[in-house]
Formats: C-alpha cells, structure tokens, sequence
C-alpha cells in the first residue's frame, strides 16, 4: 500500500512539474544552449587545420566540460525552483492540507514527491547530454570515453541539489528555497575552483576550502568526477599544464566519495521528512 503511494505521488509530481513554467524557460535555455554549442563546435571544426591532433582534443574536451556545467547550471535552476514549490507551494494553498486529511503518511508524500523530481531531473540530464553529445560527434568528430559515468554522475548531482531544495522548502518559502540551493550550488562550485588554485600553488590551507565544500555539499565533487569521465585519458599526461584548469579534472571520483554522496541524501532527505512531519499545515 505504502509503495504505491510513493509511486502515486512521484507520477502526480511528474505531471506537475511538466506543467509549470520552469520546464517550459528550462527547454528554451537548453536548446538556446544546444544551438550555441553546435555553431561553437563547428567553428572548431573549422580551425582544426591549424591544431595538432592532441590540440584538437584538448580544444574539443574542455569546450565539451563547458558546455555541460551549463547544462549542469541548467538541470540546476530546474530542479532547485520545482522542488520549492514541492512542499512550501503545498502549504501556503493548503493542498497539503487537504492531501494528508487522508491517512497517508508525510514521509510517504514526500519521498514520492522526491522520487518524481529524481526522474524529472535525471531524465533531463540523458536526453541533453546525449543530444550534446551527439553535436560533438557531428562536428568534431569526438566521443566522451566513458558517457554513461559522466551522465550518471551528473544525473547525481542533479539528485544531490533536488534533496537540498526539497529540504529547504520544508522550512522556507518556495522562492526562497530555490535562490538558496543555486546560491549554495554555485558557492560550492567557486570553493571548488579555489581549492585547485590552492592545491596548485602548494597552499594546503586554501585547498582545503574545496575539500571541506565537496564534502558539505558534494554536487561539485560529482561534477568533477563527471567531467573526468567526458574527457580524453590521456589529455592530462600529454598537456600537464592543463592540470589545474577548471574545466578539467585530475582524478576519477572515488567509491568512499560516491558512497558519501548517497549517505548525504539518505540524511537530508531524512532531517526534509522529520521536518515536515513536526511541521503544522
């Protein structure tokens, strides 16, 4: 009975979230994104004549990891500004009100709203990355090594944002909830960017700002082990120097760092159902 309510709920949240006016803004920037691309990666094409073959993979790797932090950036605001609504919209209507006059469990509510937007977002995340990945191909004729680590990856860190926003709107208004989650979104990021400056400059004390935000919010940490997954293996031996370069990543993500990431949702999405459970409609 409990199962499918869960599911009940995730496919309602489905068909909300595919009726609001994020997703509609969320699919003109995709493809305003998608189409920029292509033209980018065809102008690449073109001046290949001039590169040299690991030029022209370095060039095609790094302008590929840009493009998906946009669209990382994008599944980002998506996620963050539906999972708002999720709860804190429900209250203020007093649709949840109505909804749980029934006897159905908070947590069963909101892990089926969860569930909903994990689908949401994860679907988003394949079908952009695979049509991204597909303009590669057809322009410069590069394929990611390993695709399905990197989108998998960054299906998670979409999964990390939403669990984040779903909490936050527990407690805070639905805008308010989902300004929070990119600013931490992007915040986390920076603290990423610093924390490689400081580790190529040999300063352990700002590296250590990236290490304590991946682990605080670990959306950055997956990123980093996405884009290793999309960028040639043998970039990093041939142009070292490149090492510290932001859209670049010196190591695959590790299996504690993974099992942290999903040990993180578990607890967050935990604290979201206690809060909501104690909170009054």
């Amino acid at each position: 009975m409990t199962a499918r309510i869960v599911l009940a709920f995730a496919a309602l949240t489905l068909q909300e979230a595919a009726r609001r006016r994020v997703v509609r803004s969320l699919a003109v920037m995709t493809i305003v994104l998608l189409a920029l691309s292509a033209w980018g990666f065809s102008r690449l094409d073109a001046e290949f004549g001039t590169f040299t073959s690991g030029e022209a993979r370095m060039a095609a790797t790094q302008v590929l990891n840009l493009v998906m932090f946009g669209l990382s950036l994008i599944a980002a605001l998506g996620t963050a500004f539906l999972a708002g609504p999720t709860v804190a919209g429900e209250i203020e209507s007093g649709t949840s009100l109505a909804m749980l006059a029934r006897p159905v469990r908070r947590s069963s509510v909101l892990l089926g709203k969860w569930l909903g937007l994990v689908a949401f977002g994860s679907g988003f995340v394949v079908v952009a990355g695979l049509t991204q990945f597909g303009i590669v191909w057809a322009t410069v004729d590069y394929w990611p090594p390993q695709p399905v680590t990197g989108l998998a990856l960054l299906g998670a860190q979409t999964t990390v944002l939403l669990t984040l926003g779903l909490l936050l709107s527990t407690v805070i208004s639905p805008m308010a909830s989902g300004i929070v989650a990119v600013g931490l979104f992007g915040a986390t990021w920076i603290a990423g960017v610093v924390g490689g400056v400081g580790q190529a400059l040999g300063n352990e004390g700002v590296a250590l700002v990236g290490t304590v935000s991946r682990m605080l919010l670990p959306t950055d940490g997956l990123w980093r082990g996405a884009m290793h997954g999309l960028q040639d293996p043998a970039l990093l031996e041939q142009f070292p120097a490149f090492g510290d370069f932001p859209f670049l990543s010196q190591a695959p993500v590790t299996t504690a760092y993974l099992a942290w990431a999903g040990l993180w949702v578990v607890l967050v999405l935990g604290v979201a159902a206690l809060v909501f459970w104690r909170r009054d409609l």
